[in-house]
């Protein structure tokens, strides 16, 4: 059966090269990223046509009380999502390990385009899809992604992509002072990592630990990097992007409490927009939003990046229930539990 044996090198290295190749790949299906998840299991399964990997799926394994677990493929499957025979193969390549590690169901979140026929097509198949008529608390990760697609574009001409006030800001920014430096010391670390915890307070949000950053930079080495805008000797934001295979991902980011006047976060980004395009890179994620509100501050300074190409939205989490009990209690119990201990923490 078709599941990755780590002990087998050739074949592990054949399945690396092919979902990094994939124009469906993910950085999150990346061998790499279940390292980073270490508090999770990992299994990957794949399907072989003509001696050929066509479909892969990286699955984290998340335990649950009871001896049971969730298996989660991060905008996974890396294929053509919309080929039914493709995924039910690789859905029966699933089966061994929806029995080895009792597991109540199979969720996924592509990043691909909703459309109505995905959906009907998934429904049809026996998949439950959760998108538009879910709360935003409601999904693992945002369906709405801000993308900055790079084109033939030089890091002069680029610019013409961002709205006049994005680059006003940014103009505005150089000519203040504000300077961008990068790298991926453990002093950028640390310095990241000090500001990122700032506006996790300031937001009221929780926090990664400083390991799971670390975990971050070795998994992805030269393409890991961290950018720390600054002016006249004091930090005012701090960011975190990985290049894989020519999709930039701006993962995580912080900014302190001084200077916000200063509007660092644009000139940074700008510096990071600016490292993809010599890299050859295709696009720039600002990652999700849950809302396309222009009283929401994050999609507001997303959106003057990308304003020519609009947001993406994706077709959401899809199912596949193999406890059909458990599932209810998962989707429907433990939200309303976690909802109620939120309220009477206040």
């Amino acid at each position: 059966m078709p599941i990755l044996d780590h002990n087998n090198k050739e074949m592990t290295a054949r399945y690396e090269e092919f979902v990094k190749k994939s124009p469906y790949r993910a950085i999150t299906q990346d061998l790499q990223w279940s390292k980073v998840k270490n508090d999770w299991g990992n299994e990957q399964v794949y399907v072989e046509q003509d001696g050929e990997i066509v479909a892969a799926m990286s699955i984290l394994v998340k335990k649950v009380p009871g001896g049971f677990s969730l298996l989660y493929a991060p905008r996974g499957p890396v294929c053509d999502i919309t080929d039914r025979e493709l995924l039910f193969r690789l859905m029966k390549e699933v089966e061994p390990l929806v029995k080895k590690h009792k597991a109540f169901a199979l969720k996924f979140d592509p990043e691909v385009r909703y459309s109505s026929s995905l959906e009907q097509q998934f429904t049809s198949m026996g998949f439950k899809v959760h998108n538009r008529e879910e709360e935003k608390e409601a999904l693992i990760q945002p369906r709405l992604n801000m993308i900055l697609y790079f084109e033939d574009h030089d890091e002069e001409s680029i610019m013409m992509k961002f709205s006049k006030k994005c680059r006003n800001i940014i103009r505005g920014a150089i000519k203040k002072g504000v300077t961008v430096s990068y790298g991926d010391s453990d002093e950028y670390l640390n310095d990241f990592y000090s500001i990122y915890k700032t506006m996790a307070e300031r937001n009221g949000i929780t926090t990664r630990s400083i390991d799971y950053f670390k975990r971050m930079r070795e998994a992805f080495g030269k393409n890991f990097r961290i950018y720390i805008a600054e002016h006249e000797g004091d930090q005012l934001a701090a960011g975190l992007t990985i290049n894989y295979s020519g999709k930039l991902y701006y993962l995580y980011a912080g900014s302190t409490n001084e200077k916000r006047n200063l509007n660092p976060n644009h000139l940074m980004n700008y510096e990071m927009i600016k490292w993809g395009i010599s890299e050859g890179a295709e696009q720039y994620d600002f990652g999700g939003v849950f809302e396309l509100s222009p009283k929401d501050g994050l999609y507001l300074f997303k959106k003057s990046f990308c304003d020519k190409d609009g947001h993406t939205e994706y077709i959401g989490e899809v199912d596949k229930v193999y406890n059909p009990l458990l599932y209810t209690m998962f989707v429907n119990v433990v939200p309303k539990l976690q909802k109620l201990k939120k309220k009477l923490r206040r």
